[in-house]
C-alpha cells in the first residue's frame, strides 16, 4: 500500500517538523524525489466528483486551520466550559452526590485514555480531516445525549422554603430529623450523562492527535509551532465561551416558564433563592446543531492538501538518533495491528519522549488543579462571591494561557528553532513561571473574624462551636449555610446563627435586625450610623492584595502556557515521521493518567486540608467544607504546584542531555539495520 520514497502516506504521519527524518531515510533508495502516490492523494477540496471551485479557496493549510479552529472551540465549549458551569445544577437536579458528578466529569478522560492509542495508530494512516468529521458528529451526538434527560424527567418540583431567620416558636428547622428518605429515581440519569461523555471523549480523541498532525504534515518545518499554537490559542476560547453563554443561560428558569403558586406547598421562586435551577440544557442543544454543521467543511478535504508531498520532501530529520526511524522504515512498522504493540514500544524506549510528555503531564496537574480551583481561591482568600471569583479566575486563565501559546508558537517559528534549541526555550519558561509562583507566599490573606470559628459570640460561646446561648432556641440548621455580615464586622455562619428574629428589604436589599449574638458596631460613631443588624454576604475583607496577586498569576500562567506549543513540537520532532500522531496519542494518555485525572484531585485534597469548617448535617454526615484557614491554603498549594514545576524543569533538562540529533547522512548499513531490528524484536 505504501512505497518507500516521499511520504506515501502522509495520514500515517504524525505532525510537525519531523517530517523531514522520513524523506532523509528513504532518499538513499529513493533519491529525493517525490513520490506520484502522495502527489496522487493531494485532491481537489470536495466531495468525490462534486468539488466546487469555489472550495478550492479554502485548500490550503490556513483554510483546515480555520475549521480545526472552530472544532476546537466547540468541543472546548462542551467539555471545559458547559459541562463545568452545569454539573452544580445537574447534581440538585437529579439529586447526585458531589462523588457521582466527579464521575461524570471523569467520564471523559476514561474514554479519551481508552480510544486515544487506537485512534491516533490507525488514524495516521487514513484520511485524517475525516476523522475530523468523525470527531465532529461524536462531539455533536454527545453534546445532544447529554442534554436528553431534561426531557425526560419531567417539570421540576421545587417543594417549599426553608426559613433562615431564627424560628423560636412554630415550625422550626428543629423540627427536621434525620430519616432515611426513598431514593429518587432521577438519579438513575446518571448513566445517560456517563454516555454522553463517553461520546464527547470519543469525539475529542481524533482532534489533538490527528487534527494537529495534519496541521504539521501540511505546513514547512519553521510555520509548524505558529499553526498549532494559534489552533491550541483558539481551543481556549470555547471553555471561555462556554462559561459566559452557560453563566447566562442559568439565569433562566430550568423549565423556561416559571410556574405560578397553585397551593400552600409551592411558591414562586427567583434567582435568589437557593432552589432555582437554570437552563443548563439550552447550551447542549445549541452545540448538537452547531457542531454537526461543521461536519460539511471537515469531509471536503483531500487526504492531503496540495503541495503536502514537496513540503515533508524538504523537511530535514530531527529524530532522536537511537536507531527507531531505520526500524519503522525498514520494517514498515504501523502497516496493520500486529505492529502495534512494536510501535508502542519503540515510542516508550524513546527516553527524549518520555522525558518530554512526563514533563507535559506534571504541568498539566497544575494548570488542571487551578483551573478547576482558583475561582474557590480568589472567593476564600479575598472574600469574593463565588460568580464573581469565577468570572475572575476566567478572566486571568484564559487569556493569559492563549497569550502564551502564541507568543511561544511565534517566537519558535520567527527563530527557527530546532529540536534542541526547543527543548532550552522549554526549560527558560518553565523556570520564569516557578520563580513567579511564589507570589502565593506574599499576597495571601488572614481570615475575617468568623463567629463561632474564630470568635466567641462576644465570650458567650466557645472556639468550633456555631451554637451559643445567644441562638440555642432557634433551632438553627448546620447543613443551611448563609453567611451574614454583623454590623460588628463579624461573619455569622446564618442569619439564624446571628439570632436574627426579622427581616426587610430596603432599595431591594435585605436586612437583618433583632439579631441577638450579633454586638455592637466597633465604630466610635454609634449605631446610628447602621440601619440594620447584619446583612446577607460575607463580611468585606481587609485585604487589599487581589491586584497584586492576578497580575502576578496572569504572568506565571503566560510563562507556563509557554511551554505547550513547543512540547508538542519537540515531541512531533523527535520521533520518526510515521509514529507523529501515534506519539501524540502516547502523550495524551499520560497527559490524563498523570495530570488532568489527579490535579484536581490533588488540589482538592490539598484545600479540604486546609477547611476549618465542615457541614455535618443532622444525620452526623460530612458535606462540604464551609471555611478555610487561608494561609494553609496558600502554603500547600504554593508546595505542590512548585514541586511540580521543579518536576518539569528536570525531566526537560533529562531530555536536552538525552537528545542525540541524527548525523548528517540519516541512513545506516545493512548490517546496522539488522542489528537495531534485532534489539527492538
Amino acid at each position: 500500500v505504501m512505497e518507500r520514497g516521499g511520504i506515501e502516506n502522509p495520514v500515517f504521519e504524525p505532525p510537525s517538523p519531523d517530517l523531514g527524518r522520513q524523506r532523509q531515510v528513504s532518499s538513499a533508495g529513493a533519491g529525493a524525489s517525490v513520490p506520484a502516490s502522495s502527489e496522487a492523494e493531494e485532491g481537489p477540496c470536495g466531495w468525490g466528483r462534486c468539488a466546487p471551485k469555489v472550495l478550492q479557496v479554502c485548500n490550503n493549510p490556513e483554510g483546515y486551520l480555520a475549521a480545526y479552529s472552530l472544532l476546537a472551540i466547540f468541543q472546548g465549549m462542551v467539555v471545559n466550559g458547559l459541562i463545568n458551569i452545569s454539573i452544580s445544577t445537574i447534581e440538585k437536579r437529579y439529586e447526585l452526590n458531589s462523588s457521582l458528578a466527579g464521575l461524570i466529569s471523569a467520564s471523559y478522560d476514561i474514554a479519551f485514555c481508552i480510544l486515544s492509542l487506537f485512534v491516533s495508530f490507525f488514524g495516521e494512516r487514513g484520511h485524517k480531516p475525516r476523522w475530523l468529521a468523525f470527531s465532529a458528529f461524536m462531539l455533536g451526538l454527545g453534546s445532544l445525549v447529554f442534554s436528553l434527560p431534561h426531557f425526560s424527567s419531567g417539570k421540576y418540583r421545587y417543594g417549599t422554603k426553608l426559613e433562615d431567620t431564627c424560628q423560636i416558636s412554630g415550625t422550626s428547622s428543629a423540627n427536621f430529623t434525620c430519616s432515611a428518605s426513598t431514593k429518587s429515581s432521577l438519579s438513575n440519569y446518571l448513566y445517560v450523562f456517563i454516555l454522553g461523555q463517553l461520546m464527547l471523549g470519543v469525539g475529542g480523541t481524533p482532534l489533538y492527535t490527528l487534527g494537529t498532525a495534519f496541521i504539521d504534515d501540511s505546513v514547512p518545518r519553521h510555520k509548524s509551532s505558529l499553526y498549532i499554537g494559534i489552533g491550541y490559542a483558539m481551543s481556549l476560547l470555547g471553555p471561555a465561551i462556554g462559561y459566559v453563554l452557560g453563566g447566562q443561560l442559568l439565569n433562566i428558569y430550568i423549565d423556561i416558564q416559571i410556574p405560578e403558586r397553585q397551593d400552600t406547598t409551592y411558591s414562586k421562586i427567583d434567582q435568589d433563592d437557593p432552589r432555582w435551577l437554570g437552563a443548563w440544557w439550552i447550551a447542549f442543544l445549541a452545540c448538537f446543531f452547531a457542531v454537526w454543521l461543521l461536519i460539511i467543511p471537515l469531509s471536503c478535504f483531500p487526504k492531503h492538501l496540495p503541495g503536502t508531498a514537496k513540503i515533508q520532501a524538504e523537511k530535514i530529520s530531527e529524530t532522536h538518533n537511537d536507531g527507531s526511524e531505520v526500524l519503522v522504515e525498514t520494517r514498515n512498522i504501523g502497516e496493520s495491528f500486529k505492529d502495534f504493540p512494536v510501535a508502542l514500544l519503540i515510542l516508550l524506549k524513546n527516553p527524549v519522549l518520555m522525558s518530554l510528555i512526563i514533563a507535559s503531564s506534571s504541568e498539566a496537574l497544575v494548570a488542571t488543579g487551578f483551573a478547576t480551583f482558583l475561582p474557590k481561591f480568589i472567593e476564600n482568600q479575598f472574600g469574593k462571591t463565588s460568580s464573581f471569583s469565577a468570572t475572575l479566575g476566567g478572566l486571568v486563565l484564559i487569556p493569559a494561557a492563549a497569550l502564551g501559546q502564541i507568543i511561544s508558537g511565534i517566537l519558535v517559528s520567527k527563530c527557527k528553532m530546532d529540536c534542541k534549541s526547543i527543548i532550552k526555550f522549554m526549560i527558560g519558561t518553565c523556570s520564569v513561571a516557578l520563580l513567579l509562583n511564589t507570589v502565593f507566599l506574599f499576597a495571601k490573606c488572614g481570615n475575617e473574624p468568623f463567629a463561632g470559628v474564630s470568635e466567641t459570640y462576644n465570650g458567650t460561646g466557645t472556639l468550633y462551636n456555631l451554637t451559643a446561648p445567644c441562638n440555642a432556641n432557634c433551632g438553627c440548621l448546620n447543613s443551611m449555610y448563609y453567611p451574614v455580615c454583623g454590623r460588628d464586622q463579624v461573619q455569622y455562619f446564618s442569619p439564624c446563627f446571628a439570632g436574627c428574629a426579622s427581616q426587610h428589604f430596603n432599595n431591594m436589599e435585605k436586612m437583618y435586625h433583632n439579631c441577638s449574638c450579633v454586638g455592637k458596631p466597633k465604630r466610635e460613631n454609634g449605631s446610628e450610623d447602621f440601619p440594620y443588624e447584619a446583612v446577607p454576604g460575607k463580611c468585606p475583607t481587609q485585604c487589599k492584595l487581589l491586584p497584586l496577586f492576578l497580575t502576578f498569576f496572569f504572568f506565571t500562567v503566560v510563562f507556563t502556557f509557554m511551554a505547550v506549543t513547543p512540547t508538542t513540537v519537540a515531541i512531533l520532532r523527535c520521533v520518526p515521521d510515521k509514529q507523529r500522531s501515534f506519539a501524540l496519542g502516547v502523550q495524551s494518555v499520560f497527559l490524563r493518567l498523570l495530570g488532568t485525572i489527579p490535579g484536581p484531585i490533588l488540589f482538592g485534597v490539598a484545600i479540604d486540608n486546609s477547611c476549618t469548617l465542615w457541614d455535618i448535617n443532622e444525620c452526623k454526615t460530612k458535606g462540604a467544607c464551609w471555611l478555610y484557614d487561608n494561609e494553609r491554603m496558600a502554603y500547600l498549594l504554593v508546595g505542590i504546584s512548585a514541586a511540580c514545576k521543579i518536576i518539569t524543569i528536570v525531566f526537560v533538562v533529562m531530555a536536552i542531555c538525552l537528545y542525540k540529533p541524527p548525523p548528517a547522512s540519516a541512513t545506516l548499513s545493512q548490517k546496522d539495520s539488522e542489528m537495531v531490528s534485532a534489539v527492538y524484536t
